[in-house]
């Protein structure tokens, strides 16, 4: 045997310890600089589809070997594209069964929001890094659960808020943070999108043939499905969405609070809102706003799934956002359209600056798992769990709201003077669509304080039972990674 030379020696053994700090299942994990990256892609129905296009346009370097979704039909037409581009995927139906698999280094997950956090956690464990769909989780603890498994098992896990990679917005976020525009005074999340009916059942529907249905609830109850559509609208019931705060809001309040500088839970929230304008099977709110009361500055989000007004497609907006975000500042506010940028105005309206540019948030992804730095991620999994939280603790507090008249809502929010106007506005966009709020009254969500150290609510043992869930065997989050 040739004998190593000190170079050698230095460099076997720095290899060897790093091994040796890693889990025993991630041996085989350990993705080289030079080497293919082997890719799976897991639930392709929707975003997931954007998922396999992102990573394809990556080029070399960067392989799909497999594809796991529970509905067949689905599996099997993406398995034959590829084929006509005469590539080989392995195909799952099951997750397990993909995760036992050597052959893969990284998960990008893009199931419905119920499966986020388990499926991450039992990716993670199975020694591979994870790309997973905004939001990360469906409830407050089972993300922190995300958190905690990647420091474990010292994996790469990024999450889907793809503005975080916006060079544009970044740069704005680090001008207002300067002091630029002098203080923040209200940070606005906007999810002005328009959602219409999804129907009303009067009995159970039947499942798509090419569903595995149980695999498909997952974590969630096995129940029947009680809507039209099995795929999308579950985003509108609690038990496997989180209504458009969860669904496109997340992204809005991701950037909101990045633009805040705000690395924890904020210590009290309320909501406003209701399902207005058609009664249907959803059980999630149409129209909303979640106050989340930073000491820094108040994040206000809004929903709004109405038109502009009655007998109209168009939406309305707030200072030119429709679906973004209004950073209001003391000396102007900033602008936030789209996904890539950014622009600044004074008090009077007058531009004063343009902020633009975007990078592959899959790009990102790929080259922390070659580096293994998190800190090269543009939005680490600790992000995506506080983004998140943020959205489900204003959901907590309006199912646990009572439907109050408008005159006791106002008393009630009044020492919240963005609140009140934030409300006021809501009041004006449900009348000229015609709704009637004293035949069906606005939800006052529940005042609730928080911990932001624990994640736990303060006073509110009901409150406290929604940072989680019961879970169906064999589908569990465990309380401890």
């Amino acid at each position: 045997m040739k004998p190593l030379n000190r170079r050698q020696f230095l460099k076997a053994g720095a290899l060897g310890a790093a091994a040796l700090s890693l889990p025993a299942n991630s041996w085989a994990q350990i993705p080289g600089a030079n080497s293919d990256i082997r890719v799976a892609v897991i639930g392709f129905h929707g975003r997931g589809n954007d998922h396999i296009k992102e990573l394809r346009g990556l080029g070399a370097g960067v392989r799909i070997v497999a594809l796991c979704d529970v509905d067949q039909k689905v599996l099997d037409e993406h398995v034959a594209e590829f084929a006509k581009r005469g590539q080989t995927v392995q195909a799952h139906r099951d997750i397990r069964k993909l995760l036992e698999s050597n052959e893969i280094d990284a998960v990008t997950i893009a199931t419905p929001n119920h499966w986020h956090s388990l499926a991450a956690i039992w990716a993670i464990q199975a020694g591979k890094d994870v790309y997973v769909e905004k939001p990360v989780s469906h409830n407050v603890s089972e993300g922190r659960r995300v958190v905690e498994a990647a420091r474990k098992h010292q994996k790469i896990v990024q999450t889907g808020t793809q503005c975080r990679s916006s060079s544009g917005i970044r740069e704005a976020v680090e001008w207002v943070r300067a002091g630029s525009l002098g203080k923040i005074t209200v940070a606005r999340g906007l999810c002005y999108k328009r959602r219409a009916s999804i129907g009303k059942v009067s009995g159970p529907t039947s499942i798509p043939e090419s569903v595995d249905y149980d695999l498909w609830c997952g974590p969630a109850p096995k129940v029947p499905l009680a809507r039209q559509k099995l795929h999308y609208d579950w985003h509108w019931v609690w038990a496997t969405g989180n209504g458009d705060l969860g669904n496109q809001g997340i992204h809005q309040m991701d950037i909101a609070r990045w633009f805040l500088g705000e690395t924890a839970l904020a210590p009290r929230v309320f909501s406003v809102g209701g399902r207005f304008g058609y009664v249907d099977d959803g059980e999630t709110p149409n129209t909303m706003f979640v106050y989340q009361d930073y000491p820094s500055a108040p994040l206000i989000f809004e929903v709004r799934g109405l038109p502009a007004r009655a007998g109209s497609e168009k939406m309305g907006n707030f200072k030119g956002a429709s679906v973004g975000n209004v950073i209001e500042c003391e000396g102007g506010y900033v602008l936030v359209p789209n996904y890539s940028s950014a622009t600044a105005f004074d008090r009077q309206g007058k531009e004063i600056k343009h902020f633009s540019g975007e990078e592959s948030h899959f790009a990102n992804f790929i080259a922390a798992v070659r580096s293994r730095k998190r800190e090269d991620l543009r939005a680490d999994i600790l992000e995506g769990h506080l983004s998140s939280a943020l959205c489900h603790t204003g959901n907590i507090s309006y199912r646990l709201g009572q439907a109050k008249d408008s005159i006791e809502i106002r008393e009630e929010i009044k020492a919240n003077p963005e609140a009140e106007e934030t409300f006021g506005r809501m009041l004006e966009h449900l009348a000229v669509n015609e709704v009637d709020l004293a035949k069906g009254p606005a939800v006052l969500g529940q005042f609730l304080k928080m911990n932001p150290t624990a994640e736990t609510f303060e006073g509110s043992a009901e409150a406290n039972l929604m940072l989680t869930r019961e879970y169906r065997e064999p589908f569990v989050v465990p309380a401890r990674v």
